[in-house]
């Protein structure tokens, strides 16, 4: 039997998906994960890592074809074409986002300012939904217990919160104006 006819056989080439054996759906899934990966290592993206939605949703979409076409309700070529353009689509959009600020914004969102120097921002907690108690864990996750001791608090478009701590620490300088003249303590406090 030639390699293409044994091809078709493995991958269960124009069987109803209800008849696929396990290994032919193990061997679809194989091929799938392995087109996927080459289209998303083309397209340079690193999905799900510091993810913003619009690299969730891209995730979730190239999730759905590839499921489809390794249970055999899709053709896997059109399944793959369709993985290929949807990757490509996403990195013509992180291009243009990357050149057009404006664009990066529309389509990934942009940060919120949460707490500046020490005092929360009750408007901005409402417009990102977040409680009082979402910000007090998110300041606990990065040792703070205070929102005072907080320069500024930013949630990130990824959903993480960036924290600027404030600095109390005394800054000390000595003064001296000639010799013989009294030395000048002077105690600098920052925040």
């Amino acid at each position: 039997m030639e390699f293409q006819g044994l091809w078709t056989m493995a991958l269960g080439v124009g069987e109803d998906a209800k008849d696929l054996s396990a290994g032919q759906v193990a061997m679809r899934a194989l091929v799938i994960y392995i087109v996927t990966l080459a289209f998303i290592r083309l397209a340079k993206k690193r999905f799900l890592g510091s993810a913003s939605a619009f690299d969730v949703v891209v995730g979730i979409i190239v999730g759905s074809v590839a499921s489809r076409a390794i249970t055999g309700n899709a053709p896997l070529l059109p399944a793959s074409a369709g993985i290929a353009a949807i990757v490509a689509l996403h990195w013509l959009f992180s291009g243009i986002a990357v050149r057009w600020h404006g664009f990066g914004q529309m389509i990934k969102g942009s940060s919120s300012l949460l707490i500046r120097d020490g005092q929360v921002d009750e408007a901005a907690l409402r417009g990102a939904h977040m409680t009082q108690r979402d910000l007090h864990e998110a300041l606990r996750e990065k040792g703070i217990t205070d929102p005072a001791k907080v320069e500024e608090a930013h949630l990130e478009r990824d959903g993480s919160v960036s924290i600027i701590n404030r600095s109390d620490e005394l800054k000390v300088t000595q003064v001296s104006v000639a010799e013989g003249v009294q030395t000048v303590r002077i105690e600098l406090k920052s925040g």
